[in-house]
């Protein structure tokens, strides 16, 4: 159980640190940031190298914006292979669209709770 989380941590770790490497020696933003990570994880889902580093890494693969275009991904191939053209489109949304409801609803409640402030 403890080379579990050990894992976890590792290449969770691993995908921050690439992140503060960015933030801390580049000039991008957050937001270019999350699109290269997002575009990151697509791309080792297409090459075959995302299920390798999921399977060793496990929620630290999957939890962070690299696994969300993973998943996005593997929906659109699935759904590619099988609908064609439509069927990628159609198939990346369905893959992500729990994700995608859960983020808005966490999204919802926090805007409840929280306090706006104006600068």
């Amino acid at each position: 159980m403890f080379l579990d989380y050990l894992q976890v941590f590792l290449v969770g770790g691993v995908i921050c640190l690439l992140g503060q490497i960015l933030i801390n020696f580049t000039k991008m933003t957050a937001a270019r940031i999350l699109v290269i990570f997002l575009l990151l994880g697509v791309l080792l889902e297409t090459i075959g190298v995302f299920q390798y580093i999921e399977e060793f890494g496990k929620a630290g693969a999957t939890v962070p914006i690299t696994g969300f275009g993973s998943g996005l991904a593997k929906g659109a191939i699935k759904g590619a292979l099988s609908d064609g053209f439509l069927g990628a489109i159609r198939g990346g949304l369905q893959a992500i669209s729990a994700g995608i409801a859960g983020i808005i609803f966490i999204a919802f409640i926090i805007g409840l709770i929280a306090k706006p402030k104006t600068k």
